[in-house]
């Protein structure tokens, strides 16, 4: 820093490309300061460091950082611009690497330091990398292969088509595209790699322009059909030409002197990349159309994600059985059930592992949105408490992730409450029917409703997008603000939850498919309305349900997505020869009834539904 004339430098915790997940060669953050978790800021000064994470976190930070550190409880970057304007005097530096921030960041950091005499300095070369030396990870090594056709919903000559009769259907024409981040490369040219856990991707940028195709990589890493693949148009306008990953910063520059638009989505691209365009040759969309097609999956992708779900399904009836057995003889800690999940999911055709690492918590770790186990810190799972397991596979034909809540004992009847009404809002959002392009944020109060009545929330999101062999958190699909309009062929995450501090934690998650809901008008030729298709396919704990407090219409739709587990999941079952695993479907799916104590509280949920709709069509009218 004192070589480079800097007062204070930010350390952020992602990579060049925005990733969620990162590999430990980025983790540039967590080597500084010790903090392994996933989300926060360091800054560093001549004579002293903090760290900014949210409350998730802070017990973990303050474990895991020395007295070098301190602790500053929230992530606002306002508070990180105070912070360094009380330790930075005027006339003084604060830098960063440009290609670890993105455009809206890189932007609030400079408005918090507007006028105050400091300069916010961009320095390509990064510190910590030049301290890490070589103790830092090695770059990835290992092939980036071709996915095999039958995994494919179009070939990527088809996707190239696609992006380009959009740029010429725009009406500032672009003459490019640009690619950052990793998901959209590896989708666009159906290519897959590991560079990342639990996410199959590789390092890479691509420009896309109307006549040549150039993508940025290592490319020895290559497979020989990859290269193949990429090359076999060559020369033309579908010929991939191969350049180093490292050049693509001087190909953009180069490219971005002549009489072009540069099309990107800002949310991926980092500032360094962003900076070296001139303003008016940019075409700035939150994401880039390759971002938006990925959302939305034809019908083979449609067809892949749900046989996917099908023998994932098969996964976690097994660890459901498993546990049912286990845990009553006291032999099953969250650590060994989270490793026995992990190694049933392997065991499934085309399964390529877990895609996050498992949640498996039990009693108040289940409080912890985002708890997972170590074989150093390990609850033993107990029939007197509540159990929390949130977990995914990779597949070639497609992504998963389930969360199932269950009790073996004797639940209060709070918690007996408190989960039958994070299954009504699952229940209510899965089966609502809404217009084409209703926003998710429009429809996701839905999922809390049934809480809400009683005065209980939960802090978390209501969803995420998912990929066909791609991130388990697949964007901009799902129900934030900052997600883009809900149309046919998306996927997202449904999962409320609640959360007793020191106690227990609930969440019920199930992946749907978005279709055309068949409405009563729907053959008079009035634009269709949508709905969701479940394709999560493992029934809920029956041991937690309090059926007096379901609606009609709730158990009518429990009792046809039980009837479509039997059909879809039991035939796999039988396959593959787990007939104690039948058996056991078998008997949790069997039908709900009415009681006659649920009558007035149905009434009423239908009256409070009924106004809530109305609200939230007058919103989205408006």
């Amino acid at each position: 820093m004192k070589a480079h004339s800097i007062d204070a430098y930010i350390v952020p915790a992602t990579d060049a490309h925005m990733s969620e997940y990162i590999a430990e060669r980025d983790s540039r953050l967590g080597w500084v300061t010790g903090f392994t978790g996933s989300a926060g800021t360091g800054v560093v000064t001549l004579d002293k460091a903090a760290l900014w994470t949210d409350s998730r976190y802070w017990t973990q930070a303050e474990r895991q950082m020395d007295c070098n550190w301190e602790l500053q409880r929230t992530t606002w970057i306002e508070s990180i611009g105070l912070w360094i304007l009380e330790a930075v005097p005027a006339g003084g530096n604060v830098s960063l690497d440009p290609f670890l921030f993105s455009i809206d960041t890189w932007n609030s950091y400079s408005e918090a330091l507007h006028g105050s005499g400091r300069t916010l300095l961009p320095i390509e070369t990064n510190l910590v990398d030049q301290v890490w030396g070589d103790q830092r990870p090695p770059p990835a090594s290992s092939k980036i292969y071709s996915l095999p056709a039958e995994f494919t919903g179009s070939s990527w000559q088809e996707k190239v088509a696609g992006i380009r009769q959009q740029m010429e259907q725009h009406v500032r024409n672009p003459t490019a595209v640009l690619l950052s981040g990793l998901e959209e490369t590896a989708w666009l040219f159906n290519l897959r790699g590991d560079d990342i856990p639990y996410n199959p991707v590789f390092y890479s940028y691509t420009l896309l322009t109307s006549t040549n195709i150039r993508l940025f990589v290592d490319e020895t890493r290559l497979t020989a059909e990859a290269r193949q693949s990429l090359q076999a148009g060559c020369p033309g306008p579908l010929c991939v030409e191969l350049q180093e990953y490292g050049q693509v910063r001087a190909h953009v520059r180069d490219y971005a002197q002549g009489n072009v638009t540069i099309w990107l989505g800002t949310e991926y691209t980092t500032y360094g990349l962003y900076g070296i365009i001139p303003q008016e040759k940019l075409l700035e969309d939150s994401y880039s159309p390759v971002m938006v097609a990925k959302a939305v999956k034809n019908a083979k992708e449609q067809e892949l994600l749900r046989a996917a779900h099908v023998r994932d399904a098969v996964v976690v009836i097994q660890y459901l059985l498993w546990l049912e057995k286990m845990v009553p003889q006291g032999l099953v800690d969250e650590f060994s059930g989270a490793r026995h999940v992990d190694a049933l999911r392997w065991a499934q055709e085309h399964s390529r592992g877990p895609s996050f690492e498992s949640i498996s918590a039990s009693g108040l770790n289940a409080a912890l949105a985002h708890y997972s186990p170590s074989n150093v810190s390990s609850r033993k799972l107990s029939v007197d408490e509540m159990y929390l397991s949130d977990t995914g596979g990779q597949y070639l034909d497609g992504t998963t992730d389930i969360t199932r809540t269950m009790h073996w004992g004797v639940p209060t009847p709070f918690q007996k409450e408190a989960y039958t009404r994070v299954l009504m809002g699952n229940i209510d959002l899965s089966r609502l029917i809404f217009p084409t392009n209703t926003a998710g944020r429009t429809v996701e109060s839905f999922a809390r409703q049934a809480l809400w009545e009683v005065g209980l929330n939960y802090g978390h999101g209501t969803g995420h997008g998912i990929g066909n062999f791609l991130s388990v958190h697949e964007w901009p699909v799902g129900f934030q603000s900052n997600n883009i309009p809900l149309m046919k062929g998306m996927f997202t995450s449904i999962e409320p939850g609640y959360y007793r501090d020191g106690e227990f934690g609930i969440r019920i998650e199930d992946v749907a498919l978005v279709v055309e809901a068949q409405t009563k008008q729907h053959q008079t030729g009035e634009k269709p309305f949508l709905t969701f298709e479940v394709v999560s396919l493992v029934p809920y704990d029956r041991n937690l349900i309090d059926v007096s407090l379901l609606s009609q219409e709730q158990i009518q739709y429990l009792n046809t997505y039980y009837k479509t587990i039997r059909e879809r999941v039991g035939p796999e079952l039988q396959s593959q020869q787990l007939e104690e695993e039948y058996r056991w479907l078998q008997r949790n799916t069997e039908p709900f009834v009415q009681s006659s104590a649920g009558t007035a509280a149905a009434t009423l949920c239908v009256l409070a539904t009924t106004s809530l709709i109305s609200a939230l069509l007058t919103e989205l009218q408006a």
